[in-house]
Protein backbone atom coordinates (compact mmCIF):
# COMPACT_ATOMS: atom_id res chain seq x y z
CA UNK A 1 0.00 0.00 0.00
CA UNK A 2 1.44 3.48 -0.86
CA UNK A 3 1.20 6.94 1.00
CA UNK A 4 -2.04 8.21 0.57
CA UNK A 5 -3.01 12.34 0.12
CA UNK A 6 -1.77 13.85 3.16
CA UNK A 7 1.94 12.66 2.51
CA UNK A 8 4.70 14.76 3.22
CA UNK A 9 7.09 15.16 -0.37
CA UNK A 10 10.44 14.87 1.60
CA UNK A 11 9.36 11.18 2.76
CA UNK A 12 9.72 7.81 0.53
CA UNK A 13 6.48 6.63 1.32
CA UNK A 14 8.55 2.83 0.44
CA UNK A 15 11.14 3.45 2.97
CA UNK A 16 9.40 5.12 5.57
CA UNK A 17 5.80 4.74 6.34
CA UNK A 18 5.38 7.47 9.40
CA UNK A 19 2.52 9.49 9.51
CA UNK A 20 2.89 11.82 6.32
CA UNK A 21 1.23 15.43 5.46
CA UNK A 22 0.62 16.87 2.01
CA UNK A 23 1.85 20.52 1.11
CA UNK A 24 -1.23 22.66 2.56
CA UNK A 25 -1.60 25.48 -0.34
CA UNK A 26 -4.38 24.98 -3.06
CA UNK A 27 -6.08 21.93 -0.68
CA UNK A 28 -10.10 21.91 -1.32
CA UNK A 29 -12.70 19.95 0.40
CA UNK A 30 -16.56 20.77 -0.97
CA UNK A 31 -18.03 20.16 2.19
CA UNK A 32 -16.48 23.60 3.37
CA UNK A 33 -16.83 25.91 0.34
CA UNK A 34 -17.62 29.18 1.36
CA UNK A 35 -21.17 29.98 1.56
CA UNK A 36 -20.64 33.65 1.03
CA UNK A 37 -20.70 36.10 -2.39
CA UNK A 38 -18.60 38.58 -4.17
CA UNK A 39 -16.49 40.23 -1.49
CA UNK A 40 -18.23 39.59 2.16
CA UNK A 41 -14.66 37.95 3.24
CA UNK A 42 -12.61 41.00 1.67
CA UNK A 43 -9.97 41.09 -0.74
CA UNK A 44 -10.31 40.06 -4.15
CA UNK A 45 -11.58 36.33 -5.88
CA UNK A 46 -9.95 34.97 -8.61
CA UNK A 47 -10.97 32.40 -11.22
CA UNK A 48 -9.34 29.41 -13.27
CA UNK A 49 -11.24 27.85 -15.78
CA UNK A 50 -9.60 25.31 -18.38
CA UNK A 51 -11.40 24.32 -21.59
CA UNK A 52 -9.86 20.91 -22.74
CA UNK A 53 -10.12 18.67 -25.32
CA UNK A 54 -12.02 16.51 -22.82
CA UNK A 55 -13.01 18.28 -19.35
CA UNK A 56 -14.26 21.87 -18.86
CA UNK A 57 -12.99 22.55 -15.47
CA UNK A 58 -13.34 25.95 -13.43
CA UNK A 59 -11.49 26.86 -9.79
CA UNK A 60 -12.85 29.99 -7.35
CA UNK A 61 -10.13 30.66 -4.97
CA UNK A 62 -9.30 33.65 -2.45
CA UNK A 63 -5.56 34.35 -1.06
CA UNK A 64 -5.15 32.70 2.28
CA UNK A 65 -1.89 33.13 4.10
CA UNK A 66 0.75 31.62 1.56
CA UNK A 67 -1.26 29.63 -0.18
CA UNK A 68 -5.18 29.88 -1.48
CA UNK A 69 -8.66 28.62 -0.69
CA UNK A 70 -10.92 27.25 -2.99
CA UNK A 71 -14.55 28.73 -2.46
CA UNK A 72 -15.73 27.20 -5.36
CA UNK A 73 -15.20 24.37 -8.17
CA UNK A 74 -17.15 22.67 -11.39
CA UNK A 75 -15.55 19.76 -13.95
CA UNK A 76 -17.36 18.21 -16.29
CA UNK A 77 -16.59 16.12 -19.37
CA UNK A 78 -18.02 17.60 -22.53
CA UNK A 79 -15.46 15.62 -25.30
CA UNK A 80 -14.77 19.27 -26.77
CA UNK A 81 -12.37 17.74 -29.38
CA UNK A 82 -14.23 14.43 -30.09
CA UNK A 83 -13.62 13.65 -33.59
CA UNK A 84 -11.59 16.67 -34.66
CA UNK A 85 -8.53 14.64 -35.22
CA UNK A 86 -10.81 12.51 -37.65
CA UNK A 87 -12.55 15.32 -39.02
CA UNK A 88 -10.50 18.54 -38.75
CA UNK A 89 -13.74 20.50 -37.23
CA UNK A 90 -15.07 21.24 -34.05
CA UNK A 91 -18.65 18.85 -33.88
CA UNK A 92 -22.05 21.11 -33.51
CA UNK A 93 -23.05 18.52 -30.57
CA UNK A 94 -19.55 19.14 -28.57
CA UNK A 95 -20.02 22.87 -29.23
CA UNK A 96 -23.05 22.82 -27.55
CA UNK A 97 -21.51 20.78 -24.64
CA UNK A 98 -19.07 23.39 -23.97
CA UNK A 99 -21.57 25.91 -24.40
CA UNK A 100 -23.51 24.50 -21.89
CA UNK A 101 -20.91 23.46 -19.26
CA UNK A 102 -19.19 27.53 -19.90
CA UNK A 103 -22.87 28.77 -19.00
CA UNK A 104 -22.87 27.17 -15.73
CA UNK A 105 -19.00 28.41 -15.09
CA UNK A 106 -19.57 31.96 -15.87
CA UNK A 107 -23.08 31.85 -13.27
CA UNK A 108 -20.97 30.26 -10.71
CA UNK A 109 -17.96 33.34 -11.53
CA UNK A 110 -20.91 36.12 -11.31
CA UNK A 111 -22.78 34.43 -8.10
CA UNK A 112 -18.96 34.37 -6.18
CA UNK A 113 -18.49 38.30 -6.92
CA UNK A 114 -14.86 37.28 -8.56
CA UNK A 115 -13.20 39.94 -9.74
CA UNK A 116 -10.37 38.80 -11.67
CA UNK A 117 -10.04 35.72 -14.26
CA UNK A 118 -7.62 33.61 -16.60
CA UNK A 119 -9.81 31.46 -18.90
CA UNK A 120 -7.95 29.75 -21.25
CA UNK A 121 -8.29 27.33 -23.94
CA UNK A 122 -6.26 24.24 -25.86
CA UNK A 123 -5.77 21.65 -28.00
CA UNK A 124 -9.04 21.27 -28.99
CA UNK A 125 -9.50 24.87 -30.18
CA UNK A 126 -5.66 24.74 -31.30
CA UNK A 127 -6.40 21.90 -33.93
CA UNK A 128 -9.90 22.98 -34.75
CA UNK A 129 -10.42 24.42 -38.39
CA UNK A 130 -13.51 26.43 -36.51
CA UNK A 131 -11.74 26.44 -33.40
CA UNK A 132 -11.65 30.76 -33.27
CA UNK A 133 -15.33 30.36 -34.70
CA UNK A 134 -16.22 28.40 -31.38
CA UNK A 135 -14.08 31.06 -29.38
CA UNK A 136 -15.84 33.92 -30.86
CA UNK A 137 -19.45 32.47 -29.99
CA UNK A 138 -18.59 32.05 -26.82
CA UNK A 139 -17.67 35.26 -26.38
CA UNK A 140 -20.63 36.62 -27.97
CA UNK A 141 -23.34 34.44 -26.98
CA UNK A 142 -21.41 34.31 -22.79
CA UNK A 143 -19.35 37.22 -22.37
CA UNK A 144 -16.46 35.22 -21.67
CA UNK A 145 -13.02 35.94 -23.24
CA UNK A 146 -10.98 32.70 -23.22
CA UNK A 147 -7.59 33.05 -24.18
CA UNK A 148 -5.87 30.19 -26.48
CA UNK A 149 -3.09 29.00 -25.08
CA UNK A 150 0.11 27.64 -26.72
CA UNK A 151 1.52 24.33 -25.80
CA UNK A 152 5.00 26.07 -23.65
CA UNK A 153 2.30 28.28 -22.07
CA UNK A 154 0.27 24.80 -21.25
CA UNK A 155 3.22 23.03 -20.12
CA UNK A 156 4.37 26.10 -17.89
CA UNK A 157 1.00 26.20 -16.17
CA UNK A 158 1.05 22.75 -15.57
CA UNK A 159 4.61 23.08 -13.49
CA UNK A 160 3.59 25.90 -11.74
CA UNK A 161 0.14 24.30 -10.15
CA UNK A 162 2.27 20.81 -9.48
CA UNK A 163 5.47 22.09 -8.11
CA UNK A 164 4.34 22.11 -4.37
CA UNK A 165 3.92 18.12 -4.54
CA UNK A 166 7.66 17.85 -5.79
CA UNK A 167 9.65 16.28 -3.07
CA UNK A 168 12.00 19.14 -2.09
CA UNK A 169 14.67 16.46 -1.67
CA UNK A 170 14.60 15.14 -4.85
CA UNK A 171 17.55 16.39 -7.77
CA UNK A 172 14.55 16.90 -9.73
CA UNK A 173 11.24 15.71 -11.43
CA UNK A 174 9.76 14.30 -14.46
CA UNK A 175 6.65 16.00 -14.70
CA UNK A 176 3.60 14.85 -17.02
CA UNK A 177 0.17 15.87 -17.79
CA UNK A 178 -1.85 13.80 -19.91
CA UNK A 179 -4.29 15.48 -21.46
CA UNK A 180 -7.26 15.01 -23.99
CA UNK A 181 -5.52 16.49 -27.51
CA UNK A 182 -2.38 16.47 -25.94
CA UNK A 183 0.27 15.77 -23.71
CA UNK A 184 2.90 17.61 -21.79
CA UNK A 185 6.54 16.25 -20.14
CA UNK A 186 8.64 18.83 -18.17
CA UNK A 187 11.85 18.56 -16.68
CA UNK A 188 12.31 19.73 -13.60
CA UNK A 189 15.09 20.41 -10.89
CA UNK A 190 14.46 21.04 -7.46
CA UNK A 191 12.07 23.73 -6.88
CA UNK A 192 12.85 27.49 -5.82
CA UNK A 193 11.48 28.39 -2.54
CA UNK A 194 9.99 32.14 -2.08
CA UNK A 195 9.28 34.53 0.08
CA UNK A 196 5.18 33.60 0.13
CA UNK A 197 3.47 31.30 -1.34
CA UNK A 198 3.81 28.02 -3.59
CA UNK A 199 7.70 27.79 -4.66
CA UNK A 200 8.81 28.37 -8.23
CA UNK A 201 9.43 25.29 -10.66
CA UNK A 202 12.85 25.32 -12.15
CA UNK A 203 12.10 24.11 -15.54
CA UNK A 204 15.24 22.16 -17.97
CA UNK A 205 12.83 21.36 -20.83
CA UNK A 206 9.33 20.40 -21.79
CA UNK A 207 8.25 19.38 -24.95
CA UNK A 208 4.39 18.66 -25.63
CA UNK A 209 3.35 15.39 -27.69
CA UNK A 210 0.35 15.72 -30.53
CA UNK A 211 -1.36 12.87 -28.80
CA UNK A 212 -4.03 12.84 -25.99
CA UNK A 213 -6.51 10.08 -24.71
CA UNK A 214 -8.87 11.05 -27.29
CA UNK A 215 -7.00 11.47 -30.10
CA UNK A 216 -4.95 8.04 -29.28
CA UNK A 217 -8.62 6.43 -28.51
CA UNK A 218 -9.84 7.92 -31.66
CA UNK A 219 -6.97 6.54 -33.80
CA UNK A 220 -6.68 2.69 -32.59
CA UNK A 221 -9.40 2.47 -30.65
CA UNK A 222 -11.05 2.67 -26.70
CA UNK A 223 -13.76 -0.23 -26.48
CA UNK A 224 -11.68 -3.47 -27.02
CA UNK A 225 -8.62 -3.19 -26.57
CA UNK A 226 -6.07 -5.85 -27.63
CA UNK A 227 -2.38 -6.14 -26.15
CA UNK A 228 -1.14 -6.00 -29.50
CA UNK A 229 -2.97 -2.92 -29.81
CA UNK A 230 -1.77 -1.07 -26.18
CA UNK A 231 1.82 -1.65 -27.25
CA UNK A 232 0.89 -0.51 -30.43
CA UNK A 233 0.09 2.69 -28.87
CA UNK A 234 2.80 2.68 -26.51
CA UNK A 235 5.28 2.10 -29.33
CA UNK A 236 4.37 5.51 -31.28
CA UNK A 237 4.35 7.51 -28.20
CA UNK A 238 7.77 6.54 -26.98
CA UNK A 239 8.91 7.22 -30.69
CA UNK A 240 7.76 11.10 -29.75
CA UNK A 241 9.62 11.03 -26.63
CA UNK A 242 12.60 9.83 -27.50
CA UNK A 243 14.23 12.59 -28.41
CA UNK A 244 13.64 14.65 -25.38
CA UNK A 245 14.19 11.53 -23.20
CA UNK A 246 17.84 11.56 -24.52
CA UNK A 247 18.50 14.81 -23.72
CA UNK A 248 16.76 15.37 -20.63
CA UNK A 249 17.44 11.08 -19.45
CA UNK A 250 21.28 11.32 -20.38
CA UNK A 251 22.43 12.64 -16.94
CA UNK A 252 20.65 10.09 -15.10
CA UNK A 253 17.56 9.99 -12.56
CA UNK A 254 18.99 8.88 -9.47
CA UNK A 255 17.02 11.51 -7.13
CA UNK A 256 14.64 12.04 -9.38
CA UNK A 257 11.00 11.28 -9.36
CA UNK A 258 7.68 10.79 -11.23
CA UNK A 259 5.04 13.47 -10.66
CA UNK A 260 1.92 13.07 -12.83
CA UNK A 261 -1.00 15.06 -13.21
CA UNK A 262 -4.38 13.73 -15.54
CA UNK A 263 -7.56 11.76 -15.00
CA UNK A 264 -5.63 8.83 -16.29
CA UNK A 265 -3.17 9.33 -13.37
CA UNK A 266 -5.81 9.84 -10.51
CA UNK A 267 -7.24 7.05 -12.82
CA UNK A 268 -4.60 4.55 -11.60
CA UNK A 269 -4.25 6.14 -8.00
CA UNK A 270 -7.88 5.48 -7.23
CA UNK A 271 -7.60 1.67 -8.61
CA UNK A 272 -4.83 1.22 -6.74
CA UNK A 273 -6.53 2.40 -3.69
CA UNK A 274 -9.67 0.45 -4.22
CA UNK A 275 -11.72 3.49 -3.51
CA UNK A 276 -15.29 2.72 -4.10
CA UNK A 277 -16.37 6.12 -4.94
CA UNK A 278 -12.54 8.97 -6.12
CA UNK A 279 -11.61 10.56 -3.41
CA UNK A 280 -9.48 13.46 -4.49
CA UNK A 281 -8.34 13.93 -0.42
CA UNK A 282 -7.01 10.25 -1.21
CA UNK A 283 -5.40 10.47 -4.72
CA UNK A 284 -3.83 13.82 -4.46
CA UNK A 285 -0.42 13.68 -3.02
CA UNK A 286 -0.31 10.00 -3.03
CA UNK A 287 2.69 7.87 -3.54
CA UNK A 288 3.17 5.07 -6.38
CA UNK A 289 6.27 2.77 -6.39
CA UNK A 290 7.01 1.28 -10.27
CA UNK A 291 5.71 -2.17 -9.42
CA UNK A 292 1.64 -0.71 -7.79
CA UNK A 293 1.67 0.83 -10.82
CA UNK A 294 2.94 -2.40 -12.64
CA UNK A 295 -0.15 -4.22 -11.09
CA UNK A 296 -3.10 -1.73 -11.87
CA UNK A 297 -1.98 -1.51 -15.44
CA UNK A 298 -2.09 -4.99 -15.88
CA UNK A 299 -5.35 -4.82 -14.24
CA UNK A 300 -7.06 -2.33 -16.73
CA UNK A 301 -5.46 -4.53 -19.38
CA UNK A 302 -7.62 -7.62 -18.58
CA UNK A 303 -10.49 -5.37 -17.78
CA UNK A 304 -13.59 -6.15 -20.86
CA UNK A 305 -15.24 -1.96 -22.10
CA UNK A 306 -17.88 -3.47 -19.61
CA UNK A 307 -16.05 -4.15 -16.29
CA UNK A 308 -14.23 -0.64 -16.72
CA UNK A 309 -17.66 1.24 -17.23
CA UNK A 310 -18.83 -0.32 -13.79
CA UNK A 311 -15.36 0.39 -12.05
CA UNK A 312 -16.13 3.62 -9.77
CA UNK A 313 -13.12 5.15 -10.48
CA UNK A 314 -13.49 4.52 -14.19
CA UNK A 315 -16.80 4.72 -15.30
CA UNK A 316 -18.55 5.08 -19.02
CA UNK A 317 -17.02 8.30 -19.36
CA UNK A 318 -13.63 7.18 -19.10
CA UNK A 319 -14.21 3.84 -19.86
CA UNK A 320 -13.07 4.00 -23.47
CA UNK A 321 -10.39 6.19 -22.69
CA UNK A 322 -8.54 4.78 -19.83
CA UNK A 323 -6.42 2.58 -21.73
CA UNK A 324 -4.70 5.21 -24.52
CA UNK A 325 -4.35 7.26 -21.29
CA UNK A 326 -2.22 4.16 -19.98
CA UNK A 327 -0.58 3.76 -23.33
CA UNK A 328 0.92 7.17 -22.86
CA UNK A 329 2.24 6.72 -19.69
CA UNK A 330 3.73 3.43 -19.94
CA UNK A 331 5.61 5.30 -22.81
CA UNK A 332 7.14 7.75 -20.55
CA UNK A 333 7.63 5.44 -17.79
CA UNK A 334 10.15 3.23 -19.85
CA UNK A 335 11.78 6.75 -21.43
CA UNK A 336 12.64 7.78 -17.76
CA UNK A 337 12.40 5.19 -15.36
CA UNK A 338 11.98 6.28 -12.32
CA UNK A 339 11.09 4.29 -9.18
CA UNK A 340 8.41 6.13 -7.46
CA UNK A 341 5.41 8.49 -9.04
CA UNK A 342 3.51 11.27 -6.87
CA UNK A 343 -0.03 11.39 -8.39
CA UNK A 344 -1.91 15.29 -8.29
CA UNK A 345 -5.05 15.72 -8.52
CA UNK A 346 -4.42 19.58 -9.67
CA UNK A 347 -2.73 21.33 -12.62
CA UNK A 348 -3.28 24.04 -14.94
CA UNK A 349 -5.97 25.73 -12.99
CA UNK A 350 -4.06 25.99 -9.72
CA UNK A 351 -1.16 27.28 -11.69
CA UNK A 352 -3.23 29.86 -13.31
CA UNK A 353 -4.32 30.82 -9.41
CA UNK A 354 -0.87 30.90 -8.41
CA UNK A 355 -0.11 32.64 -11.50
CA UNK A 356 -2.29 35.74 -10.85
CA UNK A 357 -2.07 36.12 -7.08
CA UNK A 358 1.52 36.19 -7.27
CA UNK A 359 1.64 38.89 -9.52
CA UNK A 360 -0.94 40.87 -7.70
CA UNK A 361 1.49 40.74 -4.67
CA UNK A 362 -1.22 38.39 -2.75
CA UNK A 363 2.02 36.66 -0.55
CA UNK A 364 4.47 39.14 -0.81
CA UNK A 365 2.36 42.10 0.63
CA UNK A 366 2.59 44.55 -2.53
CA UNK A 367 -1.20 46.75 -3.44
CA UNK A 368 -3.46 44.39 -4.75
CA UNK A 369 -3.80 45.27 -8.71
CA UNK A 370 -2.91 43.70 -11.82
CA UNK A 371 -5.00 43.99 -15.21
CA UNK A 372 -8.07 42.83 -13.71
CA UNK A 373 -10.08 41.00 -15.85
CA UNK A 374 -13.99 41.07 -13.92
CA UNK A 375 -15.99 38.15 -14.80
CA UNK A 376 -18.82 38.68 -17.72
CA UNK A 377 -21.84 40.48 -16.80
Amino acid sequence: MSGEAGDTPGLDPIADRAPQRRPPWGRRSPGRLDAGFGSDRGGPTYAALDLGTNNCRLLVARPAGDSFRVVDAFSRIIRLGEGVSISGRLSDAAIERAITALAICRDKMKNRGVTRTHLIATEACRAAENGDEFLGRVTEELGLSLELIDRETEARLAATGCTPLMDPQADGVVLFDIGGGSSELVRLNRSQSTRGGPPLPQIRGWISLPHGVVTLAERHGGLNVSRETYELMVSEVAALIAPFAREHGADGLRGVHMLGTSGTVTTIAGVHLNLKRYDRNRVDGCWMSEQEINVVLEKLLAMSYEDRVASPCIGAERADLVLAGCAILEAIRRAFPCPRLRVADRGLREGMLVQMMRDDGAWGGATWGGNNQTAAS
